[in-house]
């Protein structure tokens, strides 16, 4: 298995009102291509940090954060703005779709983005996958929640980053099509050798991960996944 991303004796402190947070005490771990990770905790125990220091949105405190071999904190931030556009998908809460565009219009941005012509075909079978190609002229926010989470889950997958990064993907959506989209993830993760990392609080989705990590206080610990 190639690795994917690598933590070496990484922290991350934040300064509030005088005092120190560990939002992550130092740990040191790898998650390689082709696995599905959920990563669990309560509320404030670090697992957005933890999620957006390996997508090169957070800096760590020290200790150094490797992607595919390159150490994205030594990285100017051009560079860095080129790798989550060009290699993470970023699958958020708030499902971040351009409220003024289409649901096929948000692909077409993508491309546009890229510099790259827009493969039609490639949309539709994605938004088919996740039931939303129905909806692909309807904005946002015609939209029910469920139905957006998965339009923007859809986006994220359309230019096959080679990492993965949602944070409860499947908030808004009921335990059968939360299920669903677990199994879709995992079988892209698995079909193109890609990773995905889940924040999630969802207990019955950790039997379709690979590995488990939980973090309470900042302290992140490998669990045994169900799998």
């Amino acid at each position: 298995m190639s690795e994917i991303i690598r933590f070496e004796n990484v922290y991350k402190e934040f300064e509030d009102g005088g005092d120190t947070i560990e939002a992550l005490k130092e740990t040191s771990f790898s998650i390689n291509a082709g696995e599905l990770v959920a990563i669990v905790g309560p509320s404030g125990s670090g697992k957005s940090t933890l999620l957006t220091m390996m997508g090169g949105l957070q800096q760590p405190t020290n200790g150094k954060i490797f992607f595919n071999g390159q150490d994205i904190s030594e990285m100017k931030e051009k560079d860095r703005n080129d790798l989550r556009f060009d290699k993470i998908g970023f699958i958020l809460q708030a499902s971040n779709l351009v409220p003024f565009l289409t649901i096929e219009e948000q692909f077409e941005l993508v491309d546009k983005f890229r510099g790259s012509k827009h493969d039609r075909e490639k949309a539709k079978k994605i938004m088919e996958k996740f039931d939303i190609y129905k909806r692909k002229n309807q904005y946002p926010g015609d939209l029910s929640g469920g139905e957006r989470q998965r339009a923007a889950i859809s986006r994220a997958l359309y230019p096959e980053p080679n990492l993965i990064l949602a944070d409860e993907p499947t908030a808004s959506l009921d335990t059968e099509r939360a299920i669903k989209v677990v199994k879709i993830l995992d079988d892209i993760t698995k079909e193109s050798n890609r990773t995905t990392v889940m924040v999630t609080h969802d207990n019955r989705l950790l039997e379709y991960c690979d590995r488990v990590f939980k973090i309470i206080d900042g302290q992140l610990t490998e669990e045994t996944a169900d799998k």
